[in-house]
C-alpha cells in the first residue's frame, strides 16, 4: 500500500501564511523555487560526511528543504531521511532517455513506456498535477522505498502519532532502513506498544521534489502502478495538515476511481462486482473489529481481562474472515491471505482506518460532481478548508446518504 510522506517535516518550507491545505497555490510557489535554482557545492555540507557519500552536488532548493533536518545530524531519525531522500534523487534518470536508450532490457523499456501513459492520462483526464513526477526513474536495489512504523497503547485503537511543524501530525514513522523500522519497533514494544511495520512502494513528497518511479513500484502490475501514480497525484494536489484519514481517503478514492476510468479508455472490462463486494466485506469486517475493540478498551476491566477479551476479537475477526473466504463462489482474496498470516494487533488495523473510512463519501461527491474531475476536486478543497469537526460532519453526511441512496 502507498503512504505517504514518510518525513512529513519535508513540507517545513512551505512559505509561511500558506492554507491549512496544499493546493495548486503552493505548486506554483514551488515551480517558482525551481525557476530560481542553482547549484550548490557539496562543501556546504561539509559538516555532513553522510551527505557526501550520497550527494556530491545538491541543488540549492533541495538544500533549503531539508536544512531543517539535516541540522539535527546525521545519525538522527532527521539525518536518515536527509540522507535517504538525496540518496534517491540522486539516481533519478529521465524516463525518455531510458526508453530510448538501446541498452535499457527490453521488459523495463515496455514497463516505464506503459506507466508514461498512465501519467499522461493522470493530468489531462484526471485533472491531477502537470509537473515532473514519475517521468523519471530510479532503481533503489531494495524491495521497499522505506519501511512506516505504525503504533498504538495496547488497549487503543488510536494511533501513536509524530507531530511536525506546519505538516501537522501523522499517523505513522518511516524509515529507510527495514532494520531501524523493526529496532524502534522492539523498543516500543518493551514500552507496551501494539506495532506493525510495513514495507512501502512509493510516497509523496507533495509536488516539493519531483517524485521518481521507482523500481519498488514495479513490483506492480502495470494497471495497479497506474493506480498507484493516480494515488500519490493526488497528494500532490491535496494535503490537509493533522488529517490523515481524509487524505488517504481522497487519494484512495482518485486511485479507485481513475483506475475504472483508465479500464474503459484501454477497453477493458470492469472489474466484476463480485471482485469489489468481496474486498468491501473484508474491508467492512476490519473496521468494525477496530469499532469493536475501540467499545471495549472504553470498558472498566482489569489487565489481565482486556488482554483475554482482545484476543478473544482478534480469533473471532480470523473466524468471519476464514467464513467469508470459504462461502461458495467467493473470488480470491491473495492480498488479505497475507495480511491474515501475520501476528495482529490494534497496529495492524490502522491502515485501513486511514486508507478506507471516507471512500464512499468521496464517491458519493463524485456523484454530485456529475463526474467532472475539476468541480469534484474543487469541492474536496472546500470540504479541506472547514474546520476538523465541520469536515467530518459533511463527510459523514455524505456516506450516509450513500447508504441510503440519496443524494443530500
Amino acid at each position: 500500500m502507498p503512504y505517504l510522506l514518510p518525513y512529513p517535516s519535508i513540507t517545513l518550507a512551505r512559505p509561511p501564511g500558506r492554507a491549512r491545505y496544499a493546493v495548486s497555490a503552493s505548486i506554483k510557489a514551488r515551480e517558482r523555487w525551481r525557476r530560481n535554482e542553482r547549484t550548490w557545492p557539496s562543501a556546504f555540507f561539509v559538516r555532513f560526511s553522510c551527505l557526501q557519500r550520497s550527494f556530491r552536488r545538491v541543488t540549492a532548493y533541495s538544500a533549503i528543504l531539508l536544512a531543517p533536518i539535516l541540522l539535527a545530524g546525521c545519525s538522527s531519525y532527521y539525518g536518515q531521511l536527509a540522507t535517504g531522500q538525496l540518496e534517491l534523487l540522486r539516481q533519478r534518470q529521465p524516463v525518455a532517455a531510458l526508453v530510448d536508450d538501446p541498452g535499457t532490457a527490453p521488459a523495463l523499456r515496455e514497463r516505464l513506456a506503459n506507466a508514461q501513459e498512465a501519467r499522461r492520462f493522470a493530468s489531462e483526464r484526471l485533472a491531477l498535477p502537470d509537473n515532473g513526477s514519475y517521468r523519471q526513474y530510479a532503481d533503489l536495489g531494495r524491495p521497499y522505498v522505506v519501511w512506516n512504523l505504525f503504533a498504538t497503547p495496547e488497549f487503543s485503537v488510536e494511533p501513536l502519532t509524530r507531530c511536525f511543524p506546519i505538516a501537522g501530525c501523522v499517523a505513522y514513522q518511516g524509515y529507510y532502513r527495514q532494520g531501524a523500522a523493526r529496532g524502534q519497533a522492539a523498543v516500543l514494544r518493551r514500552q507496551g506498544f501494539d506495532t506493525h511495520v510495513a514495507g512501502v512502494e512509493a510516497y509523496s513528497t507533495l509536488g516539493w521534489f519531483d517524485d521518481p518511479l521507482l523500481n519498488t513500484m514495479l513490483r506492480r502490475n502495470d494497471e495497479q502502478l497506474a493506480g498507484l501514480i493516480f494515488h500519490e497525484l493526488a497528494h500532490q494536489r491535496l494535503y490537509v495538515r493533522d488529517d490523515t484519514t481524509f487524505n488517504e481517503s481522497y487519494a484512495s478514492f482518485v486511485e479507485r476511481q481513475g483506475l475504472r476510468e483508465w479500464r474503459r479508455q484501454q477497453g477493458l472490462p470492469e472489474h466484476g462486482q463480485p471482485a469489489r463486494e468481496a474486498y468491501r466485506e473484508v474491508v467492512e469486517l476490519l473496521l468494525d473489529s477496530r469499532e469493536r475493540l475501540r467499545a471495549l478498551y472504553a470498558q472498566p476491566h482489569d489487565e489481565a481481562v482486556m488482554r483475554r477479551l482482545k484476543q478473544a476479537e482478534f480469533d473471532r475477526l480470523r473466524t468471519a474472515y476464514r467464513l467469508l473466504r470459504e462461502r461458495p463462489g467467493q473470488p480470491p482474496l491473495p492480498g488479505f491471505e497475507r495480511w491474515f498470516q501475520q501476528p495482529l494487533n490494534n497496529a495492524t488495523l490502522l491502515p485501513f482506518g486511514l486508507y478506507d473510512r471516507w471512500v464512499a463519501a468521496f464517491s458519493r461527491l463524485f456523484e454530485q460532481s456529475q463526474g467532472d474531475w475539476q468541480e469534484f476536486h474543487q469541492r474536496v478543497e472546500s470540504l479541506a478548508a472547514m474546520p476538523l469537526e465541520q469536515r467530518n460532519g459533511r463527510l459523514q453526511e455524505l456516506l450516509d446518504s450513500d447508504l441510503q441512496g440519496e443524494i443530500p
